[in-house]
């Protein structure tokens, strides 16, 4: 099943709370339960200002879906095409 990146543009992103943080996952997974087992969140990182989120999903339509039933924004969805790390060079 095809991952996507998904940009979430949130201003003070870094400074949200353990409590928000919590808050916004679970709204996430709510969600995703309601949308069924085709969609799977696998993680997400947060940054000044922006929050960069890897799901599996069939297509970026479902991406969205999610997205616009959690009202999250999701700025920028690209489809991840390859996985490098140190391992590659080897």
């Amino acid at each position: 099943m095809p991952k996507y990146l998904i940009e979430r543009e949130l201003p003070g992103a870094g400074e949200l709370s353990q409590e928000q943080l919590r808050g916004i996952s679970q709204k996430s997974c709510s969600v995703l339960n309601k949308l069924g087992p085709q969609i799977q969140w696998i993680q997400s990182y947060v940054t000044g200002d922006k929050i960069y989120c890897v799901y599996r999903a069939p297509n970026e339509e479902m991406v969205r879906e999610h997205a616009k039933q959690g009202g999250f924004p999701a700025n920028k969805v690209s489809e991840i095409t390859s996985i490098i790390d140190p391992t590659t060079a080897e």
